[in-house]
């Protein structure tokens, strides 16, 4: 099973996504939790470049480096660990960067999703848990944390309103993929209802 986390920075991703794996690695599942970009070797150089890189990065070129880290993502770790039987928790897939660098960088949102699709040879995730967070209470949670913001995260308000609404249209379009969670609950009650809809998909795969 093939499990993503999407929404905007500082919504709970990680959280959310370090209680599912403990969930599942208890239920016997073998779990493989990881991310894009920085889910390989060399994804990690990737995320070094388009999150750190003090240069400017032209959109275009943003989104064929995201692109570049999907493909090696894919082929070297998700889909093995799929064709093994392992659960795949992701933080991140090919909806960000439909909302990013489609929505917030203002590029064509198909276009950018074919590239996307391309490099991950057509592959789409069972579930998609979107935790939806206003832009606004999101930045506070952020300065709260007193981190050092990457490029994405320093973005300005209208920029996270965009990829907000951009990850709400993408959910509507395919409701049977997204569940959509208030990421303003309590981690527990959002960790309940994931849990749930991934309940319910392994029930059906078991039948």
């Amino acid at each position: 099973m093939f499990i993503t986390l999407e929404g905007g920075d500082g919504s709970g991703k990680s959280t959310q996504a370090e209680i599912l794996e403990s969930w599942l690695t208890a239920l016997g599942r073998t779990v493989v939790r990881t991310r894009e970009p920085g889910g390989t070797e060399f994804g990690t150089e990737v995320r070094e470049i388009v999150l750190h890189s003090r240069g400017h990065i032209s959109p275009r070129a943003e989104a064929l480096l995201y692109a570049a880290d999907r493909a090696q993502h894919i082929a070297t770790k998700v889909r093995p660990a799929l064709e093994r039987g392992d659960v795949v928790v992701q933080d991140r897939y090919l909806d960000s960067s439909v909302a990013y660098q489609g929505a917030g960088r203002v590029l064509d949102a198909g276009e950018i999703r074919n590239l996307s699709l391309w490099a991950a040879e057509g592959l789409l995730p069972d579930v998609t848990i979107l935790l939806d967070l206003d832009e606004d209470v999101a930045r506070a949670r952020l300065d709260g944390a007193n981190k050092r913001f990457d490029r994405l995260e320093a973005e300005k308000s209208d920029f996270h309103r965009r990829v907000r609404e951009a990850f709400l249209a993408l959910a509507a379009a395919e409701p049977e993929r997204f569940l959509v969670v208030d990421a303003a609950l309590p981690p527990e009650e959002i960790a309940a209802v994931v849990r749930a809809r991934v309940e319910e998909l392994l029930v059906r795969r078991s039948q």
